[in-house]
């Protein structure tokens, strides 16, 4: 797929003022560190689309971009270190779970995964809820620049590992860097083929 067109269109925090259109929408989310701006920009190769920020948790509300005039992309707050008040924390994980539940645009979540580290329970959790709520999703793994080839290897069939002990098969899942653009190119044709199924 090649990006003609990347605009932003709204940020809020009520799934009630999302944008009121039939287009499918692609849901990116993951923990406050976990490089989703960067990975953002590097798919839409915009410098700054989404905001990067050295402070994890910069993204704060439900933020949607109009891409080629026929697809949302929508970044929504991490979930897990960002540093704001427990109040706040629970506002997030009010609207997020809100969005997921009622959106009917929403044709997917990609859960953002950091692949240096051991499974996290809160993206394990996550998933699990996404599974129980018959929410499809798949996994981006990424900062795959970080790593030796073998050991990316090793780390991402540990975490195979640890998802077929409750689930029955793989999600979808792709490899990325966003400072190399791995993972660019598989991750919009597979977009681009499921918008060509809903006859987007």
């Amino acid at each position: 797929m090649k990006i003609n067109s990347a605009e932003f269109v709204i940020s809020n925090s009520d799934v009630a003022k999302c944008p009121n259109t039939p287009l499918p929408e692609y849901a990116f989310i993951g923990r406050s560190n976990v490089g989703k701006s960067s990975l953002i920009n590097m798919l839409m190769e915009r410098k700054n689309l989404a905001k990067t920020s050295g402070k994890p948790g910069k993204t704060q509300l439900i933020n949607h971009f109009l891409i080629n005039k026929n697809w949302h992309l929508v970044d929504l707050p991490g979930y897990g270190y960002a540093r704001v008040s427990k109040k706040d924390k629970k506002t997030f994980q009010k609207y997020i779970t809100d969005y997921f539940l009622k959106r009917e645009q929403l044709v997917m979540g990609f859960v953002l995964v950091d692949c240096r580290h051991e499974p996290q329970p809160i993206d394990l959790e996550f998933m699990q809820w996404l599974g129980e709520q018959q929410l499809p999703f798949g996994i981006i793994f990424t900062k795959a620049d970080k790593l030796k080839p073998n050991a990316l290897k090793r780390n991402i069939a540990h975490y195979q590992e640890v998802l077929l002990q409750t689930w029955e098969s793989m999600p979808p899942y792709f490899i990325t860097s966003s400072s190399k653009g791995y993972g660019r190119e598989q991750l919009l044709d597979y977009i681009d083929a499921v918008n060509s199924d809903l006859g987007h």
